[in-house]
């Protein structure tokens, strides 16, 4: 099989803006994709996928991708008449993108190819507008199925479930998931509050982080409680933002300066695996898009320098340490509490700062992902920079379907420098 290659990669700062639209955050992270893999202009992109969440809360239900676009193409930075394929994936909008943009690569009809996510979350008109919002990401034609499935896991895990409209449902997932994980393997608050703890420090070194504070594992359990063990420390901020990466053909590399190929990045696999109401007891299916992974690429999680893993709260980085396989099953915690997961650790986690304190603006985020994976493979991450990182590994869920999310990719990124 051909290989595909990341030639550039951006992320605007995450954070609420309130005075930038959707078509702003578009054009900052075109232009600075462009510039990243050292182009003039767009006007040799074939095909772009364009993924964005909550546009309808703008009034934009449909061609969400043409109209933000649609400036880019007329001021000649972008192909006039380039197809644009919207897609939405709630919260892996941004790495199915990349996967579907890898794919059209793959037929061979296409040599350049652009994946877009944008969001925006934050309205200082109804700031809580985002939490009920976020809800279309559950099953709304059987709603009482997941209410009852969440109202006796939180029975079973020893607390009242209580929904409240001050946070989004799939918090209250994330809190029953981690309360039952702590109950059956002996998980605890205090290794749930380190790997917040590490990601914010993490998150401390990075310019384009929406908290860029650090944190110590008493702070992090005594802020504000969320839900179940959970705390404000332990999830994701609303925010918004954009993140872009350019993916061209092995044939089309070989014709860009050298300066372009030596900062190329060869995607080694994209997986993807649909979600279903499991059991508690049943592997995830982050476990299912990582061997799938895994395959694909020839390696095993051994080979893995780094990972970015989707910790909408922090007892997410535990339980896909687990799905990865990483750590047997049960270990997360004990994984975490080891430092394995440090800056300086066996393998790094979220050193971006993780969606906890990187920021989360949904669409987009997948594709944040993919940037940090990128920068630390090129040596370009600064204070937080791996060393000697060269194959990392992002994964990325999305929309919920009782007891996980309803669809995961999972990426493998190699570097290409001898």
């Amino acid at each position: 099989m051909p290989d595909v290659y990341i030639i550039g990669s951006f992320m605007t700062p995450f954070q609420r803006w309130p005075n930038k639209d959707h078509r702003k955050l578009a054009r900052e992270a075109i232009s600075g994709v462009i510039d990243d893999a050292g182009l003039t202009d767009g006007l040799g992109v074939e095909q772009t996928y364009f993924g964005s969440c909550l546009m309808q809360h703008s009034g934009q239900t449909m061609v969400t991708g043409q109209v933000c676009l649609l400036s880019l193409m007329e001021e000649g930075v972008l192909p006039e008449r380039m197809p644009i394929f919207n897609v939405e994936g709630a919260c892996a909008t941004g790495s199915v993108a990349m996967h579907l943009a890898r794919n059209d690569i793959l037929t061979g009809s296409t040599d350049l190819a652009l994946a877009i996510g944008v969001e925006k979350m934050f309205d200082p008109t109804n700031p809580r507008a985002a939490l009920h919002q976020i809800e279309g990401a559950m099953d709304q034609f059987d709603r009482q199925r997941w209410i009852a499935a969440y109202r006796d896991a939180a029975e079973v895990a020893g607390f009242e479930w209580a929904p409240s409209p001050n946070r989004s449902l799939a918090m209250d997932t994330y809190g029953i998931q981690a309360a039952l994980h702590m109950q059956k393997y002996g998980t605890t608050r205090e290794q749930i509050a380190l790997a917040a703890a590490k990601s914010h420090n993490h998150g401390s070194l990075n310019p384009k982080a929406q908290y860029q504070f650090r944190m110590t594992p008493e702070k992090v359990l005594s802020d504000r409680h969320v839900s179940g063990p959970l705390t404000r420390a332990m999830c994701a901020p609303i925010g918004d933002g954009a993140a872009a990466a350019l993916l061209c053909s092995e044939r089309h590399l070989r014709k860009l300066p050298k300066s372009v190929q030596e900062r190329a990045v060869r995607i080694r696999a994209t997986a993807v695996s649909g979600g279903k109401f499991r059991s508690f007891d049943e592997p995830g299916l982050s476990r299912i898009a990582g061997d799938k992974a895994y395959a694909i690429s020839k390696l095993s999680p051994d080979d893995i320098d780094l990972a970015e893993v989707h910790d909408a709260t922090s007892f997410s980085e535990i339980f896909q340490a687990e799905m990865l396989r990483f750590c047997a099953p049960g270990k997360g915690g004990e994984y975490v509490s080891s430092g394995a997961t440090a800056l300086d650790g066996a393998r790094p986690m979220n050193t971006s700062g993780g969606l906890v304190s990187k920021g989360h603006p949904i669409a987009a985020t997948g594709l944040s992902m993919v940037n940090e994976i990128v920068t630390q493979i090129r040596g370009e991450a600064g204070e937080r920079q791996v060393k000697n990182a060269n194959i990392g590994l992002l994964e990325n869920g999305g929309g919920v379907l009782g007891m996980e999310e309803a669809i995961c990719v999972v990426a493998i990124l190699e570097g290409t420098r001898a």
